[in-house]
């Protein structure tokens, strides 16, 4: 424990420069009178720590010494070039700059540790889109989401909601960009309200001359806090109990194992297991019309006005095919 603060405290002074004793102490979780043995023994060690009292003090290493180890751990390489599987880093074209640092963390990670961190690229590897679906578009203007929001301006936006057909306009203050679930947001301000934008619906974007106005004292995460609390809090999915032919469970649950809200039950012997009960959530009642695609193969049991929703969309498609081409 000591050892990683001792490397901790001097990451921290190489990063920072000067930082003062009760500071170093906060974010250490020790006392300051803790901090102080250490430097004693940073500076037994040889390492030109130098401390000064005063208003202005505080602890600090002596002008161009730097030092390369890293003092990471095996658990703590791996960690960082999971990193590089997540996705997020291309498309904020950051994929070539993260290969970059990954390089130089390498070179500077301790030797036993080395073949450790390059067998993470073969050995994990994190694909974020489900089965059977394309992956969300970014849209073409996430630089531009990106640049307002470290230029700290306000932000115009062209913007189609779902559903609709007409784009709208609007003068935002943007606090910052959040991936969920592989689909990216612009997390902002819309006349003092916190408002979510999807990057893949901005037609088109400009960051204006303003500087933005974003709430005193509210960051990106209470935002999103308030945002994700609005999402959870919408309606209740729809439940319902669907049986599926045993033979297509594997694809049904590749195409829609998203929605399915508890494992299917083991197979068994006897007729009866030709069908497998399979319990799921659907955002809304039209969606168990996706339903439709595996026909005589999935029936959907309960509840009754899901079952009168796909009878409608059968009767609908029949209707269609029952005439002659156009």
């Amino acid at each position: 424990m000591k050892a990683d603060r001792l490397l901790s405290i001097l990451l921290l002074l190489q990063t920072r420069g000067r930082v003062p004793a009760t500071e170093l102490a906060e974010r250490l979780e020790v006392s300051v009178r803790t901090i102080y043995r250490d430097v004693d023994s940073l500076s037994a060690a040889g390492v030109p720590v130098f401390t000064e009292r005063g208003r202005h003090g505080g602890i600090g290493l002596l002008p161009g010494y730097r030092t390369d180890v890293t003092g990471l751990t095996a658990d703590e390489a791996r960690a960082l070039f999971v990193l590089s599987a997540q996705g997020a880093h291309s498309d904020l074209g950051l994929e070539g700059a993260l290969g970059s640092a990954l390089r130089k963390v390498m070179a500077a990670l301790p030797a036993p540790h080395r073949p450790v961190a390059e067998r993470v690229s073969e050995r994990i590897l994190v694909d974020p889109a489900r089965w059977m679906q394309t992956p969300a578009a970014t849209g073409p203007d996430l630089g531009e989401l990106q640049y307002a929001v470290f230029a700290d301006r306000r932000l115009r936006l062209r913007y189609r909601h779902g559903g609709a057909s007409a784009s709208v306009e609007y003068t935002v203050d943007p606090y910052g960009l959040v991936s969920k679930a592989s689909v990216w947001y612009l997390v902002a301000d819309l006349h003092g309200e916190p408002r979510l934008f999807r990057a893949d619906r901005v037609l088109a974007a400009d960051t204006t001359e303003e500087a933005v106005r974003r709430r005193a004292g509210v960051g990106l995460g209470d935002v999103w806090s308030v945002l994700r609390e609005q999402v959870e809090r919408l309606p209740k999915d729809v439940r319902a109990r669907v049986r599926v032919r045993r033979g297509r469970l594997d694809m049904f649950l590749r195409i829609h194992g998203g929605r399915v809200t508890a494992p299917p039950p083991e197979s068994g012997a006897g007729p009866a297991e030709e069908w497998v009960e399979v319990s799921m959530a659907f955002p809304a009642l039209a969606a168990v019309r996706t339903l439709l695609a595996f026909g005589a193969e999935a029936e959907v049991l309960t509840p009754p006005a899901a079952r009168r929703e796909l009878a409608r969309a059968a009767a609908e498609a029949l209707r269609v095919y029952q005439g002659e081409p156009a």
